[in-house]
């Protein structure tokens, strides 16, 4: 990069996905400022054994790798390990912390931005669908999910290496070199869900 920009600390930078990242992050809070207290601290979520406050507690550690590292390699277990830790949070306490998250991501999560934005869209639908909410979901955040779950199915469960998969909503199918015949078809959304191992969406999936 060259010319005055390149000398731009990055605080004035915005950087690929920052926008996107932080408008979902936004979204997400907004959903949860919406929710009961019994809905927030026990309402069922897709992601198993977490209510919607313990998603939120996940979310807002990944914008500090330290915790992580302090866990060890283990992934699920520092999960686990930082969710606890936020659980020890009131619900005002947890909130005020998440609007600041929302607002503001670390230098890590921007840096990541694609990966990030991803992320929290995913564990959005966890929230709304486990609570059976619905929401109108902008074609930014269908990309991104849709994106997340390909890249996430290659370790977690392979889907997306033996299917064909056919957004309705837009976008071209999508195959990887030497997937399997079998062919998956439904919006990116629940296609994304689906390879993420949400297993709850497979209903709204048309198969080949």
């Amino acid at each position: 990069m060259k010319g005055p920009t390149a000398m731009l600390p990055l605080d004035k930078v915005t950087l690929p996905f920052e926008k996107d990242l932080r408008a979902e992050r936004l979204r997400l809070v907004e959903t949860l400022d919406g929710l009961s207290d019994e809905e927030f601290e026990s309402g069922t979520t897709l992601c198993a054994g977490w209510a919607p406050r313990d998603v939120l507690g996940h979310v807002i550690s990944t914008d500090y790798l330290g915790g992580y590292l302090e866990h060890g390699p283990g992934l699920d277990a520092a999960n686990q390990a930082l969710v606890d830790r936020t659980r020890r949070l009131s619900r005002d306490r947890l909130m005020e912390w998440a609007r600041r998250w929302a607002a503001r991501p670390s230098v890590t999560s921007r840096l990541g931005a694609m990966i990030m934005f991803g992320d929290v869209s995913v564990h959005h639908q966890d929230v709304l669908r486990g609570l059976g909410r619905e929401r109108a979901v902008p074609d930014a955040v269908g990309r991104a999910i849709f994106r997340e779950g390909a890249q996430l199915s290659l370790w977690l469960n392979q889907r997306v290496l033996r299917h064909r998969l056919v957004p309705t909503d837009g976008g071209r199918p999508f195959a990887l070199p030497g997937a399997g015949k079998a062919e998956a078809r439904g919006t990116r959304e629940a296609l994304g869900m689906w390879l993420a191992g949400r297993d709850a969406v497979a209903g709204e999936l048309d198969f080949a």
